[in-house]
């Protein structure tokens, strides 16, 4: 039995719990005290090298959201397999890990792929895919600052394509999508923190995307938001080392051959 059972349809929460789970866990990061001894970049560096202010960062995000709410909920009508009398038939929990384990690498190679088609293709890069490198130094709420187009490409149609390859009922959705979020916004809070959950169970985390974000390192760690087998497969990873800035913080460095 869950919180919603009875109140708001699985579907309905599929659609909808991914973005307010977003805006908490951002807001969450935003409301947080400068915190310089976990940075990856002085504060200094945000305001100086990001190219696009707050407020453009917002209404991009929300424009993305509400696409990927139209998307969610037209595809959720499609493939709804409830009975007669609306009850949909769960999987085990055995069966339901398994396919949150296929989603995750179906979401990965999709998102790897077309990441980096778009980095790769010059005209892509420039009129789609820079909007989000605008912000050099990431931060959680610029998560899903993309243009509107990549927004759909990248992330809304790689969702529907998970969720349709891994056979997934409307009710794991909401806790793949949820989780897929979380991970996101994570990967571009721009913190280091210890106990951090992601930066010990997965590679590629805050300070790997961190990479892909400086000029230096656009053309590597492609990789998100899960796991680094695509990079590391397709010559595309670049090791780095975390080096403890003198005034507090720390600094992702390339290591170079």
């Amino acid at each position: 039995m869950l919180l919603w059972d009875g109140y708001v349809s699985d579907e309905l929460m599929g659609t909808f719990a991914p973005i307010v789970v977003y805006w908490m866990y951002a807001g969450f990061y935003q409301l947080l005290p400068p915190l310089d001894n976990y940075r990856l970049h002085t504060r200094k560096e945000e305001s100086k090298k990001n190219l696009v202010p707050l407020g453009v960062v917002i209404k991009g995000v929300l424009l993305q959201q509400l696409v990927q709410a139209v998307v969610a909920h037209l595809l959720f009508l499609v493939t709804s397999n409830a009975s007669s009398s609306g009850v949909t038939v769960q999987p085990s929990l055995s069966i339901q890990a398994v396919q949150f384990a296929i989603a995750m690498l179906v979401m990965d190679a999709w998102q790897y792929f077309v990441h980096r088609y778009m980095h790769q293709n010059k005209f892509l890069y420039r009129q789609i895919h820079s909007q989000h490198h605008r912000l050099v130094v990431p931060y959680a709420i610029g998560a899903l600052y993309n243009h509107p187009l990549e927004g759909l490409l990248l992330d809304t149609v790689g969702g529907a394509i998970s969720f349709l390859v891994s056979g997934m009922t409307a009710r794991t959705a909401v806790f793949f999508f949820c989780f897929a979020v979380v991970k996101t916004v994570d990967d571009h809070c721009g913190l280091w923190l210890p106990g951090n959950i992601f930066h010990l169970f997965f590679q590629n985390n805050t300070a790997y995307h961190d990479i892909h974000h400086q000029l230096q390192g656009t053309k590597f760690n492609y990789s998100q938001p899960f796991f680094s087998i695509w990079d590391k497969l397709l010559g595309t990873y670049v090791p780095y080392r975390l080096v403890k800035r003198p005034e507090g913080g720390f600094e992702a460095r390339l290591i170079k051959d």
